[in-house]
């Protein structure tokens, strides 16, 4: 596999990680050489900085969502030396309550660092598209 695939694969990690709420492979995912280093922007969050922050939140977003399912497009991955840049779209649709699914759009770029072991992410930010902005983007 290239240095592509390897990033986009870790990427893909990140939301199967969110999508199965294995808190284990979430923590697989995330730099911790540089634990300082990382940095997380939830939707509508302030900025966490630092590893023990990020995956705790992580864990409390989990716990708290019965279903999530990511649909990811226009996923582009740059590599530059052991810097890998992805970013993407999620489209995603999640349980709001027991008999209907909302969807929500998000652009996010994920930082990835190349480690001894592989890719890991040290920076996710994900930013919400609102309604009208959403629908301009997809050509509506």
């Amino acid at each position: 596999m290239s240095d592509v695939d390897d990033a986009r694969a870790v990427n893909a990690s990140l939301y199967e990680a969110f999508e199965t709420a294995d808190v284990d492979r979430m923590q697989r995912v995330w730099d911790d050489v540089a634990p300082d280093a990382v940095v997380c922007v939830h939707p509508g969050w302030p900025m966490l900085r630092g590893l023990g922050p990020v995956l705790r939140s992580w864990s409390a977003v989990m716990a708290n969502t019965e279903y999530i399912q990511f649909f990811l497009t226009d996923v582009r991955v740059h590599v530059r030396g052991d810097v890998a840049v992805v970013t993407c779209t999620e489209n995603v649709l999640t349980e709001v309550t027991d008999a209907a699914h909302a969807g929500a759009t998000v652009v996010a770029t994920n930082v990835l660092v190349r480690r001894p072991d592989g890719w890991r992410m040290q920076v996710h930010h994900g930013s919400p598209v609102l309604g009208r902005l959403a629908d301009e983007a997809d050509g509506g």
